[in-house]
């Protein structure tokens, strides 16, 4: 195919960066007018495809982009979406449809590790029916949980907001100790991962007396008594405890500490930090006070990591080449080349081969007792929360913009859920 039509698409949730590697993808496209024609995005990830929601991205100008390359949420619009066993065969069918009535010679899919797995199931489904479509998977996370890449776009500046943040919390709470006992709990994302908790051990710049105290990781098994002697050593000694939860902490015989529902076969996690703060107030009876970031630490536009960004951009620009190059079902990866300076470039991985795994804290992250994170997961995060942007501001506040998106006319029957 001498030239086609390129379409773009977030997936699952969106990072404070995701629009930077949209941007990217889309400059990068622009770039090479003798092999893309026009650059297509999906309105709301894989729905949209289905929908033949499509939006022509020539109406942003280079002004346009440059400012969408800092504003924090998915301007496409994204969603959660696993291709039904059931219906596989007419989703497919459904999605080639629109790729041919669209021109669509390459494929560019930004998201997790279910993504992968589509990447390569879609290049495989190409291959089937001969239809010359090129498919490529662009990485990002929070969670930083992709396999294959050393770390995910998007982690970075929620790392960063996360690590702030209980630096923050911990100067308020220790101004307020009293004679009763303090506890302060923050449960963060992550999922089945302890990436976002061991970011903010980066706040106590390695005093062990500066929260937090205490960093509760997935990777570990939760031990209550072990955890409630610890809190009330703390807490006897400096007079309060800064606590970190990741959400997906479980207990010794595997089960989630806490789940906030379950829709289909995708558990939303929540609700780990409220737990933990009433067995400390119920066990010790300590004051306590618990927070959930929740949609703050992925969304916090003012406080991007300038490393984060930079990267989040060298994997939309990689994304196109490899489309170009015929790289079929595979993902640009971020490879780390040394550490002091910080270096990196870009690699590649095959998107089956690290399809749906999960990439975990190694055990040398945690410390033996479960309690904490160890001195080596905080050399390997701080690198990648270095740097900051100055954000535009109107008001008083960031200026994000406005970007009004027009979808283009459909050309196919209405697609029946």
């Amino acid at each position: 195919m001498t030239q086609a039509n390129l379409l773009y698409a977030h997936s699952g949730g969106v990072t404070a960066v995701i629009n930077a590697t949209a941007v990217a993808v889309i400059q990068a496209a622009r770039a090479r007018p003798d092999r893309i024609g026009k650059v297509f995005a999906a309105h709301r990830g894989i729905l949209g495809v289905l929908a033949e929601d499509l939006i022509d991205t020539s109406v942003l100008d280079e002004a346009a982009l440059q400012r969408l390359s800092l504003r924090p949420g998915g301007v496409f619009g994204s969603c959660r979406f696993d291709l039904p066993p059931s219906e596989a065969r007419r989703v497919m069918d459904r999605l080639f449809e629109v790729f041919a009535a669209h021109r669509i010679g390459y494929f560019a899919y930004n998201g997790g590790n279910g993504s992968m797995d589509a990447v390569a199931r879609m290049g495989e489904a190409a291959a089937e029916r001969g239809y010359p479509l090129v498919c490529v998977g662009v990485p990002k996370t929070v969670d930083n949980d992709i396999v294959g890449t050393d770390c995910c776009p998007g982690f970075g500046s929620a790392a960063k907001y996360l690590a702030t943040s209980m630096l923050e919390a911990g100067l308020d709470i220790a101004s307020m100790v009293g004679s009763r006992g303090s506890v302060f709990v923050m449960e963060v994302m992550g999922r089945n991962t302890g990436w976002l908790a061991a970011a903010t051990a980066l706040a106590a710049g390695g005093n062990a007396d500066a929260p937090p105290h205490i960093v509760l990781v997935p990777e570990a098994k939760f031990d209550e008594t072990a955890f409630l002697a610890e809190v009330r050593r703390v807490t006897e000694r400096l007079g309060y405890c800064a606590i970190t939860v990741g959400e997906g902490i479980k207990r010794p015989d595997g089960g989630l500490i806490m789940e906030k529902s379950r829709d289909g076969g995708y558990v939303q996690l929540g609700g780990a930090g409220s737990a933990i703060a009433r067995m400390i107030h119920e066990n010790l009876g300590y004051k306590h006070h618990w927070a959930i970031p929740d949609y703050l630490q992925r969304a916090g536009g003012h406080w991007l990591s300038a490393t984060d960004h930079a990267q989040a951009i060298a994997v939309g620009e990689a994304a196109v080449d490899l489309a170009l190059a015929g790289r079929n079902a595979c993902f640009p990866t971020i490879r780390r080349l040394a550490e002091a300076p910080y270096r990196w470039d870009v690699g590649i991985e095959d998107a089956a081969r690290v399809a749906n795994l999960e990439r975990t804290l190694p055990p040398e992250f945690v410390r033996e007792d479960g309690l904490h994170v160890s001195s080596l997961a905080c050399d390997y995060i701080r690198p990648l929360i270095e740097g900051e942007i100055v954000q535009p501001t109107k008001g008083g506040l960031p200026d994000y913009g406005a970007f009004p998106l027009h979808l283009i006319e459909r050309r196919l029957p209405a697609w029946l859920k």
